[in-house]
């Protein structure tokens, strides 16, 4: 094992034998550490953290740290981070509020500089978050979202599968799976781009416009937009797209929109 002389180990940590701790890192706590993960200089990691394997977790992140929720009691809260994740330059994540709680990050994400995940959030697989993009309480994001830079979402929404939030935007509804938003909560196309490298086919690509026409090209009533896209549009991704709708509890960003075929491949 590979511990700088300078770094802090709590003696209740688990840190797997080949695991990296760099200079002046610490490690407050009973923090397990997996295989092959690095943690370079100046990380401060603390509380019931659990960090599987293959991460890498650059200078000033702090992972696992206490909540910030007026309601915390010092509860027994966890942390759970998944493999092969990135943490850049003072990337924050809080565990959980609650006694029993957690903050959940899956595998494959990149967290750029002074992204923030606050308490309870749950993470899927491949997401990128950038610099200084922000998440409240309670947020859960699909796989391969992309979260620009400095964009906000707020407390208990959802950010759907494969969709791409423009910089600077902001989100108090949920953000639908596919779908390019900017502005607060506007949804201005598919993001054919992200499908593309995602390899979705043409003809599933199709469906998906198609849909995208109907819901959010401008406002109009959902209820009867989804009604007509059940009886016009059948695909699996369609369906998906429809259910998210449906179970959503914040409601979902509207149009208006751009006609979902006039998307170019810039929008990323």
């Amino acid at each position: 094992m590979s511990i700088h002389p300078t770094a802090i180990v709590d003696p209740r940590a688990a840190l797997d034998p080949s695991a990296e701790i760099g200079p002046y890192v610490v490690i407050d706590g009973p923090v397990v550490i997996g295989p092959r993960t690095r943690v370079l200089a100046g990380a401060y990691l603390t509380g019931r953290t659990e960090i599987g394997s293959d991460n890498v977790i650059h200078p000033g992140v702090v992972l696992g740290h206490e909540p910030q929720d007026l309601s915390y009691r010092d509860a027994e809260t966890w942390l759970r981070v998944g493999e092969r994740n990135v943490f850049r330059e003072h990337a924050e994540v809080h565990r959980g509020s609650q006694p029993g709680t957690s903050t959940e990050i899956g595998d494959d994400n990149y967290l750029m500089s002074q992204a923030h995940v606050a308490h309870d959030c749950k993470l899927g697989n491949g997401i990128i978050m950038a610099t200084g993009a922000t998440l409240g309480g309670h947020v859960l994001v699909e796989d391969q979202a992309f979260i620009s830079g400095n964009c906000v979402v707020h407390q208990h929404c959802r950010v759907g599968r494969l969709s791409i939030m423009r910089g600077l935007s902001r989100a108090s509804r949920d953000v639908p799976p596919f779908a390019i938003s900017d502005g607060t909560h506007t949804v201005r196309g598919l993001n054919r781009v992200g499908l593309r490298r995602a390899g979705f086919d043409r003809e599933r690509v199709h469906a998906l416009a198609s849909a995208f026409r109907i819901l959010f090209r401008v406002r109009t009533n959902l209820a009867l937009a989804m009604a007509r896209v059940e009886a016009e549009v059948h695909s699996p991704d369609v369906e998906y797209l429809l259910t998210f709708i449906r179970s959503s509890r914040r409601g979902v960003g509207s149009g208006p929109a751009r006609d979902a075929a006039d998307d170019t491949a810039d929008d990323e």
